[in-house]
């Protein structure tokens, strides 16, 4: 735990460099070789970027755009920012040249960061509509000749780092001598699933409080290793990458990119892993279709070790015994899963940002492998709940982080407050009085229930309830969980507002299909096939019909339609951190959702007329 006075930015930075100066803080791939940058070097060249931004002009408090994959260069920009006493500003590498012109004029940025010259493209491509941005500096490479089309200076990593070695010391030294913990140093844009993103003020209290606190309940310090490849634009990346272990002295390795993630994991074995819900799916996806084609021998032996694997995971929940062949299990089985998954020194296994099936959940269980989730937003600094590896509950979100709180409105909403809760939204009164209330509480717009055990359970968005036409009150993210967990089914929105009954869009898991086509009785072998083949429907009409079995009569699922595309960023259907776009999804497949309500509104209508 640092000194309670480390409540800045560089003061956290500052008080890692006087204990660990010359060990590795980050790690990255350049040239098929990992290359080191040491905590003196790192804070080194944070200096020397934030006098290089003084001497472009930047000013406090003014924005610095920064977009690109996660790499050494992405954290010292932004820290640099916040040295100079700027407010960094994460873009998605997916976002186009609009809504990167959106983000970057909104936060007034002169000078902003992009790492290839397809990025750099976008703000020169923008420029007209920017009229306070005058500098991008492009990370990785050199810049091509003309590569800002005499619209803005283009500067390369180095160049840019060059400007920060002449004078600029003694202005930089006041900047850092004024700022104060409650002063905002970060925005986080929300990926704007529902209109332009808003600008989320950190201060830094919100991120130093907040990584400390998390470290000292979780136990975590200088030996841990991380591996970064969330989009550093969100909330949970950055205290995971940058504000995480910058407080703690740890090392993080960049991933080449999420496709390499097995392969790095491989490598490098954290003892600290963070998975969305989508990126769990497709681990258990790969190991499913292996254990398909496993000899019978091994399967049975899987198939008993997952049996011991799950009573063994909630008997650990119960505070009871584990079943007494549960080590055996564990020396044939789950040792290897976690060694083949670069798994096998991680002390914590987490999941975050959106739901999570239970079925994904139980299938790490019973592999000895708890996966613990954490709830929170970008509005609270990431957490606003933890799961202890020993005191955890699968299915709920665990409870409240130390030094806060936690509660559940009259209306069901979850809400919190702390020195975790954010200043508000940049340039947006209106919405940040929405969202804070006088008494200091952050409403989440999420609905949930906390147990006897203060563990948190989220049942929905506030806002993405669906009011059948009978007047019913529909959460339906539940039912969504439910529908994930049929093996096939790789994504599920659920609709059915204002209409007489609910249906659903369901995406295949492509590496599910063939099996499940073998059981159907289908020579489907894509999710094309399977949304034309009657024999596959049917098939996946049984499986639904079981998870009705299991729900109330209004929220049963009357109708289906499989959507012969995954939903992807690029398509629109899901944010950069992997939740569904509901809206979008909504949108773009209005014709197939008013197919699913068309024959029995049309028979009601002819009756009617009768």
């Amino acid at each position: 735990m640092l000194p309670r006075m480390a409540t800045t930015v560089h003061e956290v930075l500052g008080s890692t460099v006087k204990r660990f100066g010359d060990r590795p803080a980050l790690r990255v791939k350049r040239g098929g070789a990992w290359r080191t940058t040491t905590w003196r070097e790192y804070e080194r060249d944070a200096m020397r970027g934030a006098r290089a931004l003084i001497a472009l002009g930047v000013q406090p408090g003014q924005g610095v755009s920064l977009i690109g994959v996660n790499s050494p260069e992405w954290l010292v920009a932004d820290v640099a920012a916040i040295f100079a006493g700027a407010m960094p500003a994460g873009i998605y590498t997916t976002n186009s040249p609009a809504q990167v012109r959106y983000i970057t004029d909104h936060c007034e940025a002169k000078v902003a960061f992009a790492d290839t010259a397809e990025q750099v493209a976008k703000f020169v491509a923008e420029k007209a509509a920017l009229p306070r941005l005058d500098v991008v500096v492009q990370m990785v490479g050199k810049p091509k000749p003309g590569a800002g089309a005499g619209k803005l200076e283009v500067l390369s990593w180095d160049e840019f780092l060059a400007k920060g070695d002449g004078e600029g010391g003694a202005e930089l030294d006041r900047r850092l001598a004024a700022q104060k913990p409650d002063d905002v140093c970060t925005l986080i844009y929300t990926s704007g699933t529902t209109g332009e993103p808003k600008a989320v003020m950190m201060t830094h209290r919100n991120l130093t409080w907040t990584a400390q606190t998390m470290i000292s309940m979780l136990d975590f310090g200088a030996d841990d290793v991380t591996v970064s490849y969330l989009p550093l634009s969100h909330i949970a990346e950055q205290m995971l990458t940058v504000h995480g272990p910058m407080a703690m002295g740890s090392l993080v390795y960049f991933a080449e990119s999420l496709d390499k993630l097995p392969e790095v994991l491989s490598e490098v074995r954290p003892t600290i892993f963070l998975g969305v819900p989508r990126v769990w799916e497709k681990i258990q996806a790969k190991m499913q279709a292996a254990g398909a084609a496993a000899p019978p021998i091994r399967k049975k032996l899987v198939a008993w070790a997952k049996k011991q694997g799950l009573a063994g995971g909630y008997a650990e929940q119960r505070k009871e015994p584990k079943p007494l062949l549960y080590p055996v299990a564990k020396k044939l089985v789950f040792d290897k899963v976690r060694q083949r998954l670069g798994l096998d020194r991680a002390k914590i296994c987490v999941t975050s940002a959106a739901p999570i099936s239970r079925d994904t959940l139980e299938f790490f269980l019973s592999l000895g492998l708890p996966i613990l989730e954490v709830y929170g937003m970008s509005e609270c600094t990431g957490p606003a709940t933890y799961s202890p590896p020993d005191r955890y509950k699968t299915g709920k979100c665990g409870v409240c982080i130390p030094g806060a709180e936690i509660k559940i409105a009259e209306d069901g909403e979850i809400c919190m407050r702390g020195q975790h809760v954010f200043k508000g939204y940049l340039k947006d009164a209106e919405a940040t009085k929405s969202a804070l209330d006088d008494e200091g509480w952050l409403h989440s717009g999420d609905i949930g229930t906390i147990d006897a055990d203060g563990f948190l359970q989220v049942t929905d968005r506030k806002k993405d309830i669906l009011i059948t036409a009978g007047g019913e009150n529909i959460a339906p993210q539940v039912i969504e969980g439910l529908l994930k967990g049929i093996p096939v089914v790789a994504q599920a929105v659920v609709v059915g507002d204002r209409r007489k009954y609910l249906a659903a869009l369901l995406t295949l898991d492509p590496e599910k299909i063939a099996a499940e086509a073998k059981a159907a009785g289908s020579a489907a072998t894509n999710p094309v096939e399977a949304a034309a083949c009657a024999a596959f429907q049917r098939h996946l009409r049984k499986q639904i019909d079981a998870v009705n079995a299991t729900l109330a009569r209004v929220q049963t699922i009357k109708k289906f339609e499989i959507v012969a595309s995954e939903f992807t960023i690029d398509g629109g259907e899901l944010t950069p951190t992997l939740k569904v776009k509901r809206k979008v999804v909504n949108e773009k497949y209005k014709g197939a959702i008013d197919a699913l309500y068309a024959e029995p509104e049309e028979r009601a209508a002819s009756a009617a007329a009768n």
